[in-house]
């Protein structure tokens, strides 16, 4: 069993917990995702690590409550357990070396970007991140991101907040006022991790994306999670999940990612579904 030692509430649907997990917390890296299960009788859900404390002995886990799994774990509150806790698993990003990064997020994926950002800061490499959502109301993780970075700045597609318009619209800005990147981290949406790598596939800038493909088993051998990576197939939850972005196959990734819109659990828990 593993204990829910914090819970924040970042909007209306998205929540960050803080597990205690001594043993996962001293090995885990950004870009490792665990596995959970919230009681004996629930589903396997992938969650990316969102930060951790080797000191307290706790790994982050954010998460939006859009189907029946992530509800139930979404109604826990703090002091509560949750059943299966397991990682780190796949490969950390490699973050050594780099002097100038632009970590850009979209969504929820500003959650996965943030231990990205957090731990080249920490290694002494010049910060500049860069956050999109719909709208002002589901803005995350905004004070977090300006405390890692030299420069931030928050995008909303309606102008409600920030700068109206898409993460690649200050991306593209940056490097004309002459940002020289060294490495470019994406982690959101699939179109837009496509886009931000179509821009610095332009420039020549090294880019990285973290890919979230349906997972089953998180050991490769299902091969649910496959990508095609420069040509081959490759498995999210042991090859990556973070890939050259110049070299995905994104409209594959896409195409396979929408034939699962109609199976998808609509789930009724709280919304007064019959």
């Amino acid at each position: 069993m593993y204990k829910i030692i914090r819970k924040r509430i970042l909007n209306s649907s998205v929540k960050s917990m803080d597990i205690l997990a001594p043993k996962i917390a001293k090995k885990a890296e950004p870009g490792q995702f665990i596995i959970l299960r919230v009681r004996e009788d629930g589903e396997r859900i992938p969650l990316t690590i969102a930060d951790y404390d080797r000191e307290e002995g706790t790994v982050t886990i954010t998460f939006q409550e859009v189907g029946k799994t992530t509800m139930l774990l979404g109604n826990l509150e703090e002091g509560d357990n949750i059943l299966d806790f397991v990682g780190p698993l796949g490969v950390p990003t490699n973050l050594e070396g780099y002097k100038k990064v632009a970590v850009i997020g979209g969504g929820l994926g500003a959650a996965i970007a943030y231990p990205q950002a957090k731990k080249i800061h920490s290694l002494g490499g010049e910060v500049h991140t860069i956050i999109g959502f719909r709208n002002k109301d589901i803005v995350i993780l905004e004070e977090e991101m300006k405390a890692v970075s030299s420069k931030s700045f928050v995008t909303t597609d309606d102008g409600s907040y920030g700068k109206k318009g898409f993460v690649t619209d200050i991306l593209k800005q940056l490097i004309d006022e002459g940002n020289d990147y060294d490495l470019v981290v994406a982690i959101g949406p699939l179109i837009m991790m496509k886009v931000v790598s179509d821009l610095t596939r332009e420039y020549g800038i090294k880019t990285i994306v973290s890919m979230n493909p349906i997972m089953i088993d998180g050991t490769g051998m299902c091969g649910g999670c496959r990508v095609t990576v420069g040509g081959e197939v490759k498995f999210a939850c042991v090859d990556g999940p973070d890939f050259d972005g110049h070299l995905i196959d994104f409209d594959e990734a896409m195409r396979r990612q929408g034939m699962y819109k109609e199976k998808e659990h609509k789930c009724r828990i709280g919304l007064g579904g019959n």
